[in-house]
């Protein structure tokens, strides 16, 4: 299983970067997606996630209406579309696919390496 995020990088504040996880190992399409961030001694936070088959999404509070997630079940990619971004949007963010089996106590968590966003002019 690998979950490689790329698109990170250097923004000055109000400007946009577009995220991008790329799937291999499992079958993407079956997962619930999310990406999650983690600051400097913060914990790790949940930005936004998207369900099997990308029928509804969740955000984050601070990621409502300047973030937008979605996913790309041909190409086995999850995106994370970030605009205004803020100084305090500055963390390593991270894909992370789950799912839970029905009917068994069986679940699958997985994680990639992360992505550095930092937002300074």
């Amino acid at each position: 299983v690998q979950l490689v995020e790329s698109g990170g990088g250097l923004v000055q504040p109000g400007g946009s970067l577009r995220l991008s996880c790329a799937a291999s190992g499992f079958t993407f399409s079956s997962y619930v997606m999310s990406w999650y961030r983690q600051a400097p001694g913060k914990e790790r936070e949940l930005v936004a996630a998207i369900a099997s088959g990308g029928g509804s999404t969740n955000y984050a509070d601070s990621a409502k209406g300047r973030f937008t997630i979605s996913r790309d079940d041909v190409k086995n990619t999850l995106y994370l579309q970030m605009n205004s971004l803020k100084p305090e949007d500055t963390a390593v963010y991270y894909c992370n696919a789950y799912r839970s089996i029905s009917g068994s106590n069986r679940r699958y968590n997985y994680w990639g390496q992360g992505t550095q966003v930092i937002v300074s002019s």
